[in-house]
Protein backbone atom coordinates (compact mmCIF):
# COMPACT_ATOMS: atom_id res chain seq x y z
CA UNK A 1 0.00 0.00 0.00
CA UNK A 2 2.68 2.32 1.08
CA UNK A 3 4.66 1.60 -2.20
CA UNK A 4 1.45 2.00 -4.08
CA UNK A 5 0.53 5.60 -2.68
CA UNK A 6 4.63 6.65 -3.56
CA UNK A 7 3.90 5.77 -6.92
CA UNK A 8 0.58 8.03 -6.58
CA UNK A 9 2.73 10.83 -5.03
CA UNK A 10 5.44 10.78 -7.71
CA UNK A 11 2.90 11.05 -10.76
CA UNK A 12 1.22 14.01 -9.16
CA UNK A 13 4.57 15.37 -8.35
CA UNK A 14 5.53 15.21 -11.59
CA UNK A 15 2.27 16.26 -13.23
CA UNK A 16 2.70 19.86 -11.26
CA UNK A 17 5.80 19.78 -12.04
CA UNK A 18 5.11 19.63 -16.31
CA UNK A 19 2.24 22.41 -15.25
CA UNK A 20 4.89 24.60 -13.49
CA UNK A 21 6.92 24.58 -16.15
CA UNK A 22 5.20 24.86 -18.88
CA UNK A 23 5.37 25.61 -21.90
CA UNK A 24 8.90 25.50 -22.48
CA UNK A 25 8.50 25.83 -26.14
CA UNK A 26 5.80 27.14 -28.93
CA UNK A 27 2.08 26.06 -28.26
CA UNK A 28 0.45 25.23 -31.82
CA UNK A 29 -3.22 26.18 -32.07
CA UNK A 30 -5.28 24.79 -35.02
CA UNK A 31 -7.88 27.08 -36.21
CA UNK A 32 -10.29 25.52 -38.91
CA UNK A 33 -10.79 28.81 -41.25
CA UNK A 34 -8.66 31.00 -43.01
CA UNK A 35 -6.94 34.03 -41.61
CA UNK A 36 -9.46 37.02 -40.85
CA UNK A 37 -12.19 35.02 -39.60
CA UNK A 38 -13.84 35.07 -36.36
CA UNK A 39 -12.17 31.95 -34.90
CA UNK A 40 -8.76 33.02 -36.16
CA UNK A 41 -9.22 36.56 -34.36
CA UNK A 42 -10.01 35.17 -31.76
CA UNK A 43 -7.96 33.44 -31.40
CA UNK A 44 -5.15 35.90 -31.93
CA UNK A 45 -6.54 38.45 -29.25
CA UNK A 46 -5.92 35.51 -27.10
CA UNK A 47 -2.51 34.50 -27.98
CA UNK A 48 -0.81 37.83 -28.12
CA UNK A 49 -2.41 38.87 -25.10
CA UNK A 50 -0.94 35.37 -23.31
CA UNK A 51 2.51 35.96 -24.90
CA UNK A 52 2.48 40.04 -23.63
CA UNK A 53 1.74 38.41 -20.44
CA UNK A 54 3.41 35.53 -20.00
CA UNK A 55 6.17 35.30 -22.45
CA UNK A 56 4.68 32.46 -24.44
CA UNK A 57 5.00 31.81 -27.71
CA UNK A 58 2.35 30.72 -30.25
CA UNK A 59 2.09 28.93 -33.72
CA UNK A 60 -1.45 30.02 -35.27
CA UNK A 61 -1.95 27.26 -37.49
CA UNK A 62 -4.90 28.05 -39.95
CA UNK A 63 -6.30 24.69 -42.13
CA UNK A 64 -9.50 25.62 -43.17
CA UNK A 65 -11.77 23.65 -45.32
CA UNK A 66 -13.95 20.02 -45.07
CA UNK A 67 -16.62 21.31 -42.85
CA UNK A 68 -13.60 22.09 -40.35
CA UNK A 69 -13.22 18.93 -40.58
CA UNK A 70 -8.80 18.83 -41.25
CA UNK A 71 -7.67 21.18 -38.21
CA UNK A 72 -10.30 19.10 -36.20
CA UNK A 73 -8.71 15.83 -37.09
CA UNK A 74 -5.39 17.14 -36.42
CA UNK A 75 -6.03 18.11 -32.99
CA UNK A 76 -7.32 14.99 -32.31
CA UNK A 77 -3.91 13.38 -33.87
CA UNK A 78 -1.86 15.58 -31.79
CA UNK A 79 0.42 14.69 -28.95
CA UNK A 80 -1.92 14.91 -25.82
CA UNK A 81 1.11 16.99 -23.82
CA UNK A 82 -0.36 20.61 -24.14
CA UNK A 83 1.65 21.93 -26.96
CA UNK A 84 -1.18 21.18 -29.71
CA UNK A 85 -4.14 22.85 -29.26
CA UNK A 86 -7.74 23.41 -31.18
CA UNK A 87 -9.69 26.67 -31.03
CA UNK A 88 -12.94 25.99 -32.78
CA UNK A 89 -17.14 27.45 -33.04
CA UNK A 90 -19.94 26.14 -32.38
CA UNK A 91 -20.05 24.60 -36.20
CA UNK A 92 -17.28 22.19 -35.34
CA UNK A 93 -19.25 19.98 -32.07
CA UNK A 94 -22.64 21.37 -32.35
CA UNK A 95 -23.97 21.31 -35.96
CA UNK A 96 -21.72 19.58 -37.27
CA UNK A 97 -22.61 15.96 -35.35
CA UNK A 98 -26.35 16.73 -36.23
CA UNK A 99 -25.77 16.96 -39.75
CA UNK A 100 -23.28 14.84 -40.76
CA UNK A 101 -23.52 11.28 -40.89
CA UNK A 102 -19.93 10.60 -40.44
CA UNK A 103 -18.03 12.61 -38.65
CA UNK A 104 -14.36 12.09 -38.46
CA UNK A 105 -14.17 13.00 -34.56
CA UNK A 106 -15.51 12.64 -31.73
CA UNK A 107 -15.87 15.88 -28.69
CA UNK A 108 -15.95 13.04 -25.64
CA UNK A 109 -13.59 10.61 -27.55
CA UNK A 110 -10.82 12.99 -28.91
CA UNK A 111 -10.80 16.10 -26.80
CA UNK A 112 -10.69 17.76 -23.65
CA UNK A 113 -12.51 21.09 -23.61
CA UNK A 114 -11.03 24.04 -21.48
CA UNK A 115 -12.83 26.93 -21.99
CA UNK A 116 -14.96 29.26 -23.87
CA UNK A 117 -13.16 32.16 -25.07
CA UNK A 118 -16.23 34.40 -26.41
CA UNK A 119 -20.40 33.91 -27.17
CA UNK A 120 -22.14 36.41 -29.53
CA UNK A 121 -25.24 36.05 -31.09
CA UNK A 122 -26.22 36.79 -34.97
CA UNK A 123 -28.20 39.15 -36.68
CA UNK A 124 -31.31 38.30 -38.61
CA UNK A 125 -31.29 40.78 -41.74
CA UNK A 126 -33.23 42.16 -44.44
CA UNK A 127 -32.83 44.77 -47.18
CA UNK A 128 -33.23 48.54 -46.40
CA UNK A 129 -35.75 49.09 -48.42
CA UNK A 130 -37.81 45.77 -47.22
CA UNK A 131 -41.23 46.04 -45.75
CA UNK A 132 -40.31 43.38 -42.94
CA UNK A 133 -39.38 45.95 -39.66
CA UNK A 134 -39.09 43.55 -36.90
CA UNK A 135 -39.36 39.76 -36.08
CA UNK A 136 -43.54 39.56 -35.70
CA UNK A 137 -43.45 41.72 -39.32
CA UNK A 138 -41.12 38.61 -40.46
CA UNK A 139 -43.53 36.15 -39.07
CA UNK A 140 -46.74 37.70 -40.22
CA UNK A 141 -45.51 37.66 -43.86
CA UNK A 142 -44.20 33.80 -43.54
CA UNK A 143 -47.38 32.88 -42.33
CA UNK A 144 -49.37 34.98 -45.20
CA UNK A 145 -47.00 33.46 -47.63
CA UNK A 146 -46.03 30.07 -46.41
CA UNK A 147 -42.81 28.81 -48.32
CA UNK A 148 -42.75 31.95 -50.41
CA UNK A 149 -40.22 34.16 -47.86
CA UNK A 150 -36.75 33.31 -48.93
CA UNK A 151 -33.30 33.73 -46.40
CA UNK A 152 -30.01 33.48 -48.02
CA UNK A 153 -27.50 31.14 -45.91
CA UNK A 154 -23.33 30.44 -46.37
CA UNK A 155 -24.86 26.78 -47.31
CA UNK A 156 -26.76 23.72 -46.68
CA UNK A 157 -25.35 22.51 -42.73
CA UNK A 158 -23.83 25.71 -41.72
CA UNK A 159 -25.05 27.22 -38.34
CA UNK A 160 -26.77 30.03 -39.98
CA UNK A 161 -29.40 27.79 -41.73
CA UNK A 162 -29.82 25.81 -38.47
CA UNK A 163 -30.49 28.97 -36.81
CA UNK A 164 -32.95 30.70 -39.58
CA UNK A 165 -34.42 27.24 -39.47
CA UNK A 166 -34.65 27.21 -36.10
CA UNK A 167 -36.31 30.77 -35.65
CA UNK A 168 -39.03 29.32 -38.19
CA UNK A 169 -39.92 26.24 -36.81
CA UNK A 170 -40.06 28.26 -33.65
CA UNK A 171 -42.22 30.65 -34.76
CA UNK A 172 -44.41 28.14 -37.13
CA UNK A 173 -43.41 29.34 -40.45
CA UNK A 174 -42.05 27.84 -43.29
CA UNK A 175 -39.27 29.69 -45.10
CA UNK A 176 -37.29 28.94 -48.36
CA UNK A 177 -33.88 28.19 -48.21
CA UNK A 178 -30.96 29.78 -50.96
CA UNK A 179 -27.80 28.56 -50.33
CA UNK A 180 -24.94 31.02 -51.23
CA UNK A 181 -20.97 30.37 -51.08
CA UNK A 182 -20.67 31.82 -48.25
CA UNK A 183 -22.06 34.52 -45.73
CA UNK A 184 -20.52 37.25 -47.35
CA UNK A 185 -23.01 36.68 -50.54
CA UNK A 186 -25.47 35.59 -48.57
CA UNK A 187 -25.87 39.30 -46.56
CA UNK A 188 -25.00 40.51 -50.17
CA UNK A 189 -28.24 39.13 -51.70
CA UNK A 190 -30.05 40.37 -48.93
CA UNK A 191 -28.71 43.95 -49.64
CA UNK A 192 -29.38 43.78 -53.22
CA UNK A 193 -33.32 41.98 -52.82
CA UNK A 194 -31.96 38.87 -53.95
CA UNK A 195 -33.38 36.83 -50.66
CA UNK A 196 -35.40 38.57 -48.52
CA UNK A 197 -33.32 38.06 -45.69
CA UNK A 198 -30.64 36.29 -43.73
CA UNK A 199 -28.97 35.50 -40.65
CA UNK A 200 -25.32 36.28 -40.23
CA UNK A 201 -22.24 36.97 -38.01
CA UNK A 202 -22.71 40.74 -36.89
CA UNK A 203 -19.12 41.42 -38.18
CA UNK A 204 -19.93 40.77 -41.88
CA UNK A 205 -23.40 42.74 -41.70
CA UNK A 206 -21.66 45.48 -40.09
CA UNK A 207 -20.27 46.99 -43.81
CA UNK A 208 -23.41 46.71 -45.68
CA UNK A 209 -25.69 48.22 -42.42
CA UNK A 210 -22.95 51.48 -41.64
CA UNK A 211 -23.76 51.80 -45.74
CA UNK A 212 -27.56 51.66 -45.13
CA UNK A 213 -28.14 48.72 -47.42
CA UNK A 214 -29.44 46.24 -44.73
CA UNK A 215 -31.37 46.57 -41.27
CA UNK A 216 -31.12 44.19 -38.51
CA UNK A 217 -34.35 43.27 -37.03
CA UNK A 218 -33.48 41.09 -34.48
CA UNK A 219 -30.79 38.71 -32.79
CA UNK A 220 -30.63 35.20 -32.33
CA UNK A 221 -30.12 34.82 -28.73
CA UNK A 222 -32.25 34.61 -25.45
CA UNK A 223 -30.77 38.28 -24.32
CA UNK A 224 -29.74 40.89 -25.67
CA UNK A 225 -26.33 41.32 -26.41
CA UNK A 226 -24.57 44.52 -25.12
CA UNK A 227 -22.67 44.64 -28.29
CA UNK A 228 -25.88 44.23 -30.47
CA UNK A 229 -28.74 46.13 -28.93
CA UNK A 230 -31.57 44.34 -31.24
CA UNK A 231 -34.90 42.38 -29.90
CA UNK A 232 -34.18 39.09 -29.40
CA UNK A 233 -36.56 36.12 -30.02
CA UNK A 234 -38.53 35.90 -26.97
CA UNK A 235 -39.28 39.97 -27.68
CA UNK A 236 -40.47 39.80 -31.08
CA UNK A 237 -42.62 36.54 -30.07
CA UNK A 238 -40.86 33.51 -30.61
CA UNK A 239 -39.90 31.18 -27.32
CA UNK A 240 -37.55 29.13 -26.91
CA UNK A 241 -34.82 30.35 -29.61
CA UNK A 242 -31.27 30.38 -27.95
CA UNK A 243 -27.94 30.09 -30.85
CA UNK A 244 -25.25 32.02 -30.82
CA UNK A 245 -21.72 31.46 -32.25
CA UNK A 246 -19.23 30.73 -29.36
CA UNK A 247 -15.43 30.36 -29.64
CA UNK A 248 -13.32 27.64 -27.46
CA UNK A 249 -10.27 25.97 -26.46
CA UNK A 250 -9.94 22.42 -26.81
CA UNK A 251 -6.92 19.73 -25.89
CA UNK A 252 -6.33 16.14 -27.17
CA UNK A 253 -7.49 13.80 -25.21
CA UNK A 254 -5.38 12.35 -22.05
CA UNK A 255 -3.37 16.42 -21.72
CA UNK A 256 -2.62 16.26 -18.31
CA UNK A 257 -5.54 17.98 -16.17
CA UNK A 258 -2.65 19.93 -14.39
CA UNK A 259 -1.77 21.62 -17.80
CA UNK A 260 -5.59 21.98 -18.78
CA UNK A 261 -5.99 23.79 -15.46
CA UNK A 262 -3.23 26.15 -16.11
CA UNK A 263 -4.28 26.46 -19.89
CA UNK A 264 -7.87 27.71 -18.21
CA UNK A 265 -6.35 29.55 -15.21
CA UNK A 266 -4.08 31.81 -17.82
CA UNK A 267 -6.96 32.29 -20.24
CA UNK A 268 -9.15 33.37 -18.00
CA UNK A 269 -7.11 35.84 -16.89
CA UNK A 270 -6.44 37.33 -20.77
CA UNK A 271 -10.38 37.38 -20.77
CA UNK A 272 -10.39 39.40 -18.27
CA UNK A 273 -8.35 42.19 -18.75
CA UNK A 274 -10.26 45.42 -20.20
CA UNK A 275 -8.33 45.91 -23.51
CA UNK A 276 -8.88 42.07 -24.37
CA UNK A 277 -13.00 42.96 -24.08
CA UNK A 278 -12.79 45.30 -26.01
CA UNK A 279 -11.30 43.81 -28.69
CA UNK A 280 -14.11 41.11 -28.67
CA UNK A 281 -16.61 43.55 -28.79
CA UNK A 282 -15.08 45.63 -31.22
CA UNK A 283 -14.26 42.57 -33.76
CA UNK A 284 -16.59 39.97 -33.07
CA UNK A 285 -20.05 42.08 -31.02
CA UNK A 286 -18.66 39.37 -28.85
CA UNK A 287 -19.00 39.25 -25.02
CA UNK A 288 -15.60 36.84 -23.32
CA UNK A 289 -16.64 34.03 -21.65
CA UNK A 290 -14.20 31.70 -19.66
CA UNK A 291 -16.65 28.98 -18.31
CA UNK A 292 -14.67 26.19 -16.45
CA UNK A 293 -13.74 23.05 -18.54
CA UNK A 294 -17.01 21.07 -17.25
CA UNK A 295 -19.25 24.05 -17.73
CA UNK A 296 -18.30 24.47 -21.30
CA UNK A 297 -18.47 20.58 -22.16
CA UNK A 298 -21.88 20.50 -20.50
CA UNK A 299 -22.90 23.55 -22.96
CA UNK A 300 -21.35 22.17 -26.17
CA UNK A 301 -23.02 19.03 -25.60
CA UNK A 302 -26.29 21.05 -24.78
CA UNK A 303 -26.28 23.07 -28.08
CA UNK A 304 -25.18 19.79 -30.04
CA UNK A 305 -28.44 18.42 -28.78
CA UNK A 306 -30.38 21.24 -29.53
CA UNK A 307 -28.98 21.45 -33.05
CA UNK A 308 -29.95 17.13 -33.62
CA UNK A 309 -33.58 18.20 -32.49
CA UNK A 310 -33.97 21.26 -35.15
CA UNK A 311 -32.42 19.20 -37.97
CA UNK A 312 -34.89 16.02 -37.28
CA UNK A 313 -37.52 18.72 -36.89
CA UNK A 314 -36.93 20.76 -40.47
CA UNK A 315 -35.48 17.48 -42.15
CA UNK A 316 -32.43 19.04 -42.94
CA UNK A 317 -30.07 17.36 -45.66
CA UNK A 318 -26.84 16.76 -46.69
CA UNK A 319 -24.84 15.15 -49.14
Amino acid sequence: MRTLTAAVMLLWLGATAHAQDYPTRPIRVLVPFAPGGVVDTSTRILTNKLAERLGWQFVVDNRPGGNGFIAVQLAAKGSPDGYTLLSAHTGEFAVNPAIFRNVPYDLDRDFTPITMLSDAPMAVVVGAKSPIGSLKDLVAMAKAKPGQVTYGSPGTGSINQLATEWLASAAGVKLLHVPYKGGAPAVAATASGEVMMTVAGIPGVLPHLQAGRVKVIGITTAKRSPHADYPTPQEGGISGVDASIWVGLFAPKGTPKAVVNRLYKETVEALRQPDVKERYGTVGAAETIGMPPAEFHARVKRDAERYRKVVQTVGIKTE
